[in-house]
């Protein structure tokens, strides 16, 4: 179990997230909406420790990960794996050395420095990439791929963590519908492996189609906790103020993109 307990963050004198308390039960796949500033990222770089809180904890499983330093915090990054809408991945570096990064923290530090994956990682790494069709691209550059495909490569070398949870930060805010598919469709496959899942989204008809639980956030508080079909056009307006199509609009161009289709239910 992952509980969020009165989390909160400030930069300055600006309120990022202010409050926040969830219980994620294992295996759920919940989606984390809202406005552009309403403190998605922040949110979810706080549950990973990229981000400090300022005040709230952090527990799974009865410990408490904002306490947690030096080699624990290394572990639990490594149970709670994170994607991020950029890749991050090591252009330079062929595919398969990019998924066995995965594995980097589980290694003696002299051979992770090396990277000298054993022979069950590297078939580790080729079933991962397997199971997202990119066994082909194994000795390429990441930088030859595709944005798509480069999101899925994130999604195999978080697999390759054998994490407990994962966090993707908005991990289809940069691609295009097709692709964007293709992505929540391997998120939503790893998450019927029984992996917890929190993803950050700007498109609601994603959420509503990918995720089991629908949180969203305005200024940085929870403003709806739910089921997908809770998440009418008239709770929308409630919450935010805005009409679907016009959150639609505002959050497509926040991150540069053609506005999202709607389906909204009554």
């Amino acid at each position: 179990m992952l509980e969020i307990q009165g989390l909160t963050r400030r930069f300055g004198a600006k309120t990022a997230v202010d409050d926040v308390s969830l219980s994620i039960v294992p295996g759920q796949m919940v989606g984390v909406i809202g406005r552009s500033g309403a403190g998605k990222s922040t949110l979810l770089r706080m549950v990973n420790r990229l981000t400090e809180p300022s005040a709230g904890r952090v527990l799974f499983d009865g410990t408490d990960v904002t306490a947690l330093r030096g080699q624990a915090l290394r572990d639990w990054r490594m149970r709670c794996a994170m994607i991020f809408q950029q890749f991050n991945l090591v252009q330079r570096l062929d595919v398969l050395t990019n998924v066995l990064v995965g594995r980097l923290n589980r290694r003696p530090m002299l051979s992770s420095l090396l990277r000298m994956f054993t022979a069950e990682e590297r078939a580790m790494a080729l079933a991962a990439l397997d199971r997202f069709d990119l066994a082909e691209t194994a000795l390429q550059r990441a930088d030859t791929l595709s944005g798509g495909q480069q999101q899925r490569v994130a999604i195999a070398r978080a697999l390759l963590q054998e994490p407990r949870i994962i966090l993707a930060d908005e991990p289809i805010a940069s691609l295009d519908p097709r692709n964007a598919r293709t992505v929540m469709d391997a998120l939503r496959a790893v998450n019927r492996d029984g992996i917890t899942v929190l993803v950050n989204l700007h498109d609601l008809t994603t959420a509503r189609d990918y995720c089991d639980r629908i949180v969203a956030l305005n200024a940085g508080r929870v403003v709806f906790d739910g089921v997908p079909a809770a998440l009418t056009a008239q709770r929308i307006r409630e919450v935010y103020g805005v009409s679907e199509a016009e959150f639609a609009e505002e959050a497509a161009a926040a991150v540069g993109a053609p506005p999202p289709r709607l389906a909204v239910p009554a």
